[in-house]
């Protein structure tokens, strides 16, 4: 075999593993993004669970104060009602 043709064997194995090996990195880095995104979206839906229950909360909240309000304001003023 000649010094030319064994040049051109030897770069084209470094390109083809070269090429093989940037495919299955870039998989792992694809399917790592994936996974992430997929506990991005967990954390997500715990947060807005919480956010719900929360709001759910204050509206109790809210209401208990609006009938301890209306029932101050009946018990100072119980001609008006």
């Amino acid at each position: 075999m000649s010094t030319a043709s064994k040049v051109v064997l030897g770069v084209s194995v470094v390109l083809t593993l070269s090429t093989v090996a940037a495919v299955h990195l870039k998989q792992t880095w694809d399917r790592q993004r994936l996974h992430e995104g997929v506990v991005r979206d967990l954390e997500r839906l715990e947060r807005r669970k919480e956010n719900l229950r929360l709001l759910e909360e204050q509206r109790s909240l809210t209401r208990q104060l609006e009938e301890q309000r209306h029932r101050r304001e009946t018990q100072l003023h119980p001609q008006d009602t």
